[in-house]
Protein backbone atom coordinates (compact mmCIF):
# COMPACT_ATOMS: atom_id res chain seq x y z
CA UNK A 1 0.00 0.00 0.00
CA UNK A 2 2.56 2.49 0.39
CA UNK A 3 4.40 1.58 -2.75
CA UNK A 4 1.24 2.52 -4.29
CA UNK A 5 0.54 6.04 -2.57
CA UNK A 6 4.44 6.57 -3.48
CA UNK A 7 3.57 5.96 -7.37
CA UNK A 8 0.30 8.49 -6.79
CA UNK A 9 2.15 10.78 -5.23
CA UNK A 10 5.12 10.97 -7.71
CA UNK A 11 2.50 10.79 -10.28
CA UNK A 12 0.45 13.45 -9.16
CA UNK A 13 3.77 15.69 -8.53
CA UNK A 14 4.54 15.33 -12.06
CA UNK A 15 1.28 16.12 -13.48
CA UNK A 16 1.56 19.34 -11.52
CA UNK A 17 5.32 20.32 -12.84
CA UNK A 18 3.61 19.54 -16.54
CA UNK A 19 0.77 21.69 -15.78
CA UNK A 20 3.21 25.10 -14.70
CA UNK A 21 5.57 24.33 -17.17
CA UNK A 22 2.46 24.71 -19.34
CA UNK A 23 1.29 27.55 -17.95
CA UNK A 24 4.29 29.12 -18.44
CA UNK A 25 4.34 28.30 -22.10
CA UNK A 26 1.29 29.72 -22.90
CA UNK A 27 2.48 33.39 -20.84
CA UNK A 28 5.59 33.48 -23.12
CA UNK A 29 3.84 32.98 -26.11
CA UNK A 30 1.07 35.64 -24.92
CA UNK A 31 4.44 37.87 -23.82
CA UNK A 32 5.49 37.86 -27.72
CA UNK A 33 2.27 38.09 -29.02
CA UNK A 34 1.13 41.33 -26.71
CA UNK A 35 4.24 43.44 -27.62
CA UNK A 36 3.46 42.34 -31.23
CA UNK A 37 -0.34 43.79 -30.96
CA UNK A 38 1.29 46.75 -28.49
CA UNK A 39 3.79 47.71 -31.53
CA UNK A 40 0.93 47.54 -34.32
CA UNK A 41 -0.99 50.05 -32.28
CA UNK A 42 2.29 52.31 -31.72
CA UNK A 43 1.33 51.55 -27.53
CA UNK A 44 5.16 51.67 -26.45
CA UNK A 45 3.95 52.62 -23.31
CA UNK A 46 2.32 49.82 -22.60
CA UNK A 47 4.81 47.84 -24.43
CA UNK A 48 7.68 48.58 -22.09
CA UNK A 49 5.85 47.69 -18.92
CA UNK A 50 6.53 44.04 -21.02
CA UNK A 51 10.53 44.69 -19.88
CA UNK A 52 12.14 44.36 -16.85
CA UNK A 53 13.46 47.73 -15.62
CA UNK A 54 17.20 46.93 -16.87
CA UNK A 55 16.41 45.19 -19.50
CA UNK A 56 18.71 45.42 -22.77
CA UNK A 57 17.23 45.40 -26.41
CA UNK A 58 19.46 44.75 -29.13
CA UNK A 59 18.45 45.31 -33.21
CA UNK A 60 20.54 43.35 -35.95
CA UNK A 61 19.76 44.28 -39.45
CA UNK A 62 22.85 43.27 -41.78
CA UNK A 63 26.30 45.05 -40.75
CA UNK A 64 23.94 47.55 -38.39
CA UNK A 65 23.28 47.23 -34.34
CA UNK A 66 21.05 49.21 -32.33
CA UNK A 67 21.46 48.39 -28.28
CA UNK A 68 18.73 50.34 -25.97
CA UNK A 69 19.11 49.54 -22.33
CA UNK A 70 16.55 50.49 -19.49
CA UNK A 71 12.51 50.78 -20.11
CA UNK A 72 13.30 55.01 -20.96
CA UNK A 73 15.67 54.10 -23.21
CA UNK A 74 13.94 51.26 -25.11
CA UNK A 75 10.75 53.70 -24.94
CA UNK A 76 12.55 56.19 -26.51
CA UNK A 77 14.03 54.25 -29.34
CA UNK A 78 10.59 52.18 -29.80
CA UNK A 79 8.51 55.43 -30.56
CA UNK A 80 11.11 56.95 -32.75
CA UNK A 81 11.09 54.04 -34.88
CA UNK A 82 7.41 53.30 -34.74
CA UNK A 83 6.79 57.09 -36.04
CA UNK A 84 8.59 56.31 -38.84
CA UNK A 85 5.62 54.30 -40.30
CA UNK A 86 1.59 54.90 -40.99
CA UNK A 87 1.02 50.74 -40.65
CA UNK A 88 3.14 48.73 -38.44
CA UNK A 89 1.76 44.87 -39.01
CA UNK A 90 3.46 41.81 -36.76
CA UNK A 91 2.44 38.41 -37.81
CA UNK A 92 3.94 35.98 -35.13
CA UNK A 93 4.49 32.17 -35.94
CA UNK A 94 6.57 29.48 -34.00
CA UNK A 95 7.85 30.12 -30.64
CA UNK A 96 10.32 27.36 -28.99
CA UNK A 97 10.99 28.21 -24.91
CA UNK A 98 13.29 26.38 -22.29
CA UNK A 99 12.24 27.34 -18.93
CA UNK A 100 14.11 26.85 -15.57
CA UNK A 101 12.31 28.34 -12.69
CA UNK A 102 12.12 31.92 -12.81
CA UNK A 103 13.83 31.87 -15.91
CA UNK A 104 13.66 31.22 -19.54
CA UNK A 105 15.33 31.53 -23.05
CA UNK A 106 12.87 31.72 -26.43
CA UNK A 107 12.74 32.10 -29.94
CA UNK A 108 10.32 33.67 -32.02
CA UNK A 109 9.40 34.23 -35.73
CA UNK A 110 7.59 37.21 -36.54
CA UNK A 111 6.67 38.70 -40.18
CA UNK A 112 7.00 42.49 -39.75
CA UNK A 113 5.18 44.92 -42.40
CA UNK A 114 6.16 48.42 -42.13
CA UNK A 115 4.29 51.31 -44.51
CA UNK A 116 5.60 54.93 -44.57
CA UNK A 117 7.11 57.31 -46.68
CA UNK A 118 5.55 55.65 -49.64
CA UNK A 119 7.49 52.70 -49.20
CA UNK A 120 5.97 48.83 -48.27
CA UNK A 121 8.98 47.37 -45.80
CA UNK A 122 8.40 43.51 -44.90
CA UNK A 123 11.16 41.77 -42.66
CA UNK A 124 11.27 38.14 -41.48
CA UNK A 125 12.34 38.73 -37.64
CA UNK A 126 14.04 35.88 -35.34
CA UNK A 127 13.90 37.18 -31.77
CA UNK A 128 16.22 35.49 -29.33
CA UNK A 129 14.64 36.46 -26.14
CA UNK A 130 15.92 36.27 -22.78
CA UNK A 131 12.67 36.05 -19.51
CA UNK A 132 12.48 36.09 -15.94
CA UNK A 133 9.61 36.15 -13.67
CA UNK A 134 9.00 38.49 -11.79
CA UNK A 135 5.98 38.48 -8.97
CA UNK A 136 4.71 35.71 -10.80
CA UNK A 137 4.39 37.90 -14.33
CA UNK A 138 6.78 37.34 -17.39
CA UNK A 139 8.70 39.74 -18.47
CA UNK A 140 11.55 40.37 -21.19
CA UNK A 141 15.12 40.73 -20.09
CA UNK A 142 16.91 40.48 -22.91
CA UNK A 143 15.26 40.58 -26.64
CA UNK A 144 18.17 40.44 -29.63
CA UNK A 145 15.97 41.30 -32.72
CA UNK A 146 17.89 39.48 -35.98
CA UNK A 147 16.22 41.29 -39.41
CA UNK A 148 16.99 37.99 -41.49
CA UNK A 149 15.63 39.45 -44.72
CA UNK A 150 13.92 42.73 -45.66
CA UNK A 151 12.38 43.74 -48.44
CA UNK A 152 11.37 47.09 -49.53
CA UNK A 153 8.62 48.22 -52.23
CA UNK A 154 7.38 51.64 -53.20
CA UNK A 155 3.49 51.68 -52.67
CA UNK A 156 1.45 52.08 -55.57
CA UNK A 157 -0.55 55.96 -55.63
Amino acid sequence: MKKLFVIIISILSSTVMNAQQVEDQLALKRLVDTFSNLADVKDVDSQILLFTEDAEVISKSGEQVFTSKGREEIGKAFSGFLALFDVVYHLNGQQTVDINGDTATGISYCFVTLIGGGKKNQSGVRYHDTYVKQDGRWLIKKRESDFMFTTIEDMPK
